[in-house]
Order: structure tokens, then sequence, then C-alpha cells
């Protein structure tokens, strides 16, 4: 406890707000999993299943209010990396998964066994760990800084990587394997994942400066992190909705 109420007290007020945020983010998440999940299966009775590359679930009002629940958490999220280090607040996604394993085992009666409730533990005492040691944030002044981060060797080689890996899944793994091992799925958004989270920051941190005055907007840089954003985005929940089903 004497730990909490130190670490508690050397937070700054944009750090507690973004954690605040990124719960908030992870209660929204998580339920909408389970919502998008029974909007899937009801379109799935009806029309193409999403998993075999239907698309009818688009016509299913379930779906959208997942799909709406889904993005109310993406938002908080968003604006919780303008306020918090990256390294406080993507731990705190964690939560999403425990919530939306105790509603799963709840609504959809989809056992939890003991593997899934150490996971949750594991998924607790790792984020808890995480943010009780993370550090203070650097002050950014400009997204270009971001930018010129984002574009050293490391970063770019690690972005290469990551780019070749997703491709190789999609049109290797996907046709072959899908269908059977939700990993190629899986695999797929976690890696986009983190790729996006770079670009999520980047982002959050323009429109909050764009907010207090110093005008972001004009910088073609705070665009391109806009379209990489974008494109992360549209990959994972198109293979999300493949692995819900």
């Amino acid at each position: 406890m004497a730990a909490v109420r130190r670490w508690s007290e050397g937070m700054s007020s944009d750090n507690i707000k973004g954690l605040v945020l990124a719960i908030s983010s992870s209660l929204f998440i998580g339920a909408s999993f389970i919502v998008k999940k029974k909007g899937l299966k009801k379109a799935g009775a009806s029309g193409v299943r999403a998993g075999v590359g239907g698309y009818s679930y688009l016509l299913e009002p379930l779906w959208w209010f997942g799909m709406i629940t889904m993005v109310v958490g993406e938002i908080a999220n968003f604006a919780a990396y303008a306020f918090a280090p990256a390294i406080l607040v993507t731990p705190l996604g964690a939560l999403s998964i425990i919530i939306s394993a105790v509603l799963a085992h709840i609504i959809l009666r989809e056992k939890l066994h003991t593997f899934g409730i150490l996971g949750c533990a594991l998924c607790v005492v790792g984020s808890t760990t995480i943010v009780l040691h993370a550090p203070q944030e650097r002050q950014i002044e400009s997204v270009t800084e971001v930018w010129d981060l984002a574009t050293e060797p490391g970063f770019l080689f690690y972005t290469a990587l990551v780019l070749t890996a997703v491709f190789t899944l999609i049109f290797h793994f996907v046709p072959q394997y899908g269908q059977t091992h939700i990993m190629v799925y899986i695999g797929v958004c976690s890696l986009v994942g983190s790729i996006s989270v770079m670009s999520v920051k980047a982002l959050g941190i323009a429109l909050k400066l764009t907010f207090s005055g110093m005008n972001q907007l004009l910088y073609p840089q705070t665009w391109a992190f806009t379209l990489v954003v974008a494109s992360c985005v549209i990959t994972q929940m198109n293979y999300l909705n493949k692995v819900m089903v």
C-alpha cells in the first residue's frame, strides 16, 4: 500500500487522466467483444459467416451496437494516449481481456478453464507491475518530434519486420490455416496493433497540442500518422471479426 501511495502521489494530473481513460476504455472494449460476437453469431445463422469471408454482419443491428461500444472505448483509449505515456496506457488494455473472459463465461456460457483463470491473473499482475513502475513521459512540443523518433533506424527496422510478418500471415497462412488456427488471425491483429500504438500516441499528442493552441494539423506528419492509424484499425477490425466466429 505504501508503494501504491508513493506512486499515486508522484503521478501528474495528466497521468491520472490517462489512467482513468484507459480503464474506462478497457470496460467498453471488453464488453463490445461480447455484444459483437452475439451479433456475428446471429448474422451467421442467416447468412455467410465472417469467418469464411461473409459480411452479412453489416446488416445486423446488434453487431453495430457492439461496434459503437468499441468506438467509444477506442476514443477513450485514444484520449488516454494523449495524456499518459504509452507504457502506462498499453498494459491496461489487458483489462479488456479479463472483462471479455468474465462476460463470455456469464453471457455466452463459454467455460473459463483453469488456464484461462491463470492467464487473467497473470494479466492483472503484469499490468499492475508495469503501471506501478511507469516512468514520467518526455515532454513533446511538436508532432515532428514523434516523427523523428518513429523514423529512427531501430524503429524502421522493427516496422519492416512486422510488416513482413503481417503480409506473410495474410497471403500465405490465412488462406491455408485461417479457418482452423485462430492464432493466425490473432497474430495479424497483434502485430498490426504494435505499430498502431506509436501512431495513436502521435495523433493524440498532435490533437492535444492543437487544442491547446499549437496547430499540428499543418504538418504532413500528422496526416501520415492518421493514415497509419486508419489502416491499422481497418485491418484489425476485419480479422477480429473472423476470430470471433
